[in-house]
């Protein structure tokens, strides 16, 4: 009779875990020894929604958003600390740090000597292309995934960026880039900055042979899908659906264009062009593209329910992801060749409150008239001084060059504006600088926390406002907004031959997305990363 010797527990154990494991390590290991890609392809989708892809997976194509989720890393929950615009949420995810390292913490910030919020990337000494307007990545103060990897292959490897808007555009090609372009709000032209020394003739023949102008008067934007198709939409929305013009007469048209669906084919088209006309991926060292889609609420329409323009969105986009992957195989070094990564970005805050006869409790806001009373009581206290600076963003900016100069002690002027200003209607919460960043970060503070401010551009005292309300920003002729407790979360894809297709349902910091991209591309993380990269 064949006796049998019984495993040690320990060893057991161990064996069980070796072979559970097994098939990750050799994961790892064919990461680790893969070839690096050809080309890499970084993707900004702003107000990218998990739960929305999931939702809408049957009417997707196998090539886009099903084709990231079966072949790709999915990363569900992309976690930012708090509500980041897109200009913010994009840096975080090029350098892997957060706005307080970083340097980027809003796409505008407030200027105290013009008393005006301007772009967080203006740039007086360096003009534009196609633009008036003055750019550069100056005031990002860390390196980027395209720094890194244009550092890495000595420059040969070339650099491109395409966004609607100037701050992502920079951002996602930083400082060693080739170029990044957007669309001009004031003229529809693809424009750029003479920061980079390079303008691809893509976007030159396109501004002088097919202008955007001449092309918008005849594009409108209806549903790719009958409302009939989607069964939780509410009735009325299936018989009242959606037609969106862009005419001549319209003075905003370039704006409401760059904040539509139909701005992402515009954006694929040029991408394709890139990776054909520019032999992205064709050479030795790794190329990069970065593109950035939008899926953000549309909000130039007369009705505030968009809810089947979202839906068109990412029915829309899906198709353009199919078409940039199409473009890759026909014209670049295919698909196999290639490392795609996509991330979200935070969904935008509304800015249409619900219709009154709904009852919903509500209310106005308005900073401009909480600016004039805050002056008038610190006056009532100090005497005559044009104390208040302004406001921006839900920061009250004091005008500490008057208060040195009156020998007033600032961190005294704060508590009392602090104070003054949490007795106002509206107003929920109310804290100085110092309290807002010496606060434990934890999940029911208005606040946020202290990596997401920068404090070179941060105010003295820091407001919520109730949700519901209103906040009316009158003096600068902005769009209203409707508080709402945003979340600050997104979604993110990978999808690298040599790296099996998962979901990660665990939230995964938004910082660990540029340190990841660089381990599987073995280049150095951006020099401000401050998480370890995921390890597949």
């Amino acid at each position: 009779m064949t006796r049998y010797r019984r495993l040690p527990i320990s060893l057991g154990c161990a064996l069980i875990a070796s072979i559970a494991s097994l098939g990750v390590s050799a994961q790892t290991i064919r990461a680790n020894n893969a070839k690096r890609p050809s080309l890499v392809v970084g993707i900004v989708v702003d107000g990218l929604d998990i739960d929305r892809v999931y939702q809408l997976r049957d009417f997707f194509g196998s090539n886009g958003f099903n084709r990231l989720l079966n072949q790709g890393v999915t990363i569900t929950d992309l976690e930012y600390g708090s509500h980041l615009d897109e200009t913010a949420a994009t840096a975080v995810i090029y350098t892997g740090a957060a706005p307080a390292v970083n340097g980027i913490p809003s796409s505008e910030v407030f200027d105290v000597t013009s008393r005006r919020s301007v772009s967080v990337l203006n740039s007086p000494n360096t003009i534009g292309n196609f633009t008036d307007e003055t750019y550069s990545p100056a005031a990002v103060r860390v390196s980027t995934l395209a720094d890194e990897l244009r550092i890495d292959t000595g420059g040969l490897g070339d650099v491109y960026a395409l966004s609607p808007e100037a701050e992502q555009a920079i951002i996602m090609a930083g400082h060693a880039g080739n170029n990044g372009s957007w669309i001009n709000p004031n003229t529809g032209k693809w424009a750029s900055t003479t920061f980079y020394t390079e303008l691809p003739t893509s976007i030159q023949q396109l501004n002088h042979l097919r202008p955007l102008s001449a092309r918008l008067d005849t594009l409108q934007w209806a549903p790719t899908l009958p409302p009939e198709a989607f069964s939780y939409l509410p009735s009325y929305k299936k018989i009242y659906s959606f037609r969106h013009t862009f005419p001549h007469s319209e003075p905003t048209r370039y704006e409401a264009f760059r904040h539509s669906a139909p701005v992402n084919a515009e954006l694929t088209s040029i991408s394709a062009d890139y990776i054909k006309m520019l032999n992205l991926g064709k050479g030795e060292p790794t190329d990069m593209l970065n593109v950035n889609y939008t899926l953000q609420p549309y909000t130039y329409g007369r009705d505030a329910d968009n809810r089947t323009e979202l839906i068109d969105s990412y029915l829309r986009l899906d198709r353009e992801l199919d078409r940039l992957f199409r473009a890759i195989d026909a014209s670049g070094p295919g698909m196999g060749n290639t490392m795609v990564f996509v991330a979200g970005t935070p969904i935008n805050p509304e800015n249409q409150r619900d219709d009154e006869k709904w009852r919903v409790p509500t209310g106005d806001f308005s900073p401009v008239r909480a600016v004039s009373l805050l002056k008038v009581n610190l006056m009532s206290i100090y005497g005559n001084g044009d104390w208040v600076t302004g406001y921006h963003n839900g920061q009250f900016f004091l005008n500490r060059e008057l208060i040195r100069e009156r020998g007033k002690d600032l961190d005294e002027f704060r508590r009392e504006s602090a104070d003054f200003l949490r007795r106002m209607s509206g107003v929920t919460r109310a804290a100085t600088i110092d309290e807002v960043i010496s606060a434990p970060d934890t999940a029911d503070s208005p606040f946020p926390p202290a990596r997401n401010i920068d404090i070179e551009n941060a105010g003295d005292v820091f407001i919520a406002v109730a949700p519901g309300w209103c906040i009316t920003n009158n003096s600068q002729n902005t769009a209203p907004i409707v508080v709402r407790t945003a979340g600050s979360t997104s979604a993110a894809f990978i999808l690298y031959p040599p790296v099996e297709a998962q979901t990660i349902t665990t939230p995964v910091d938004a910082r660990a997305i540029a340190p990841t991209v660089a381990r599987l591309l073995r280049i150095r993380a951006p020099n401000g990363s401050q998480v370890p990269p995921i390890r597949f």
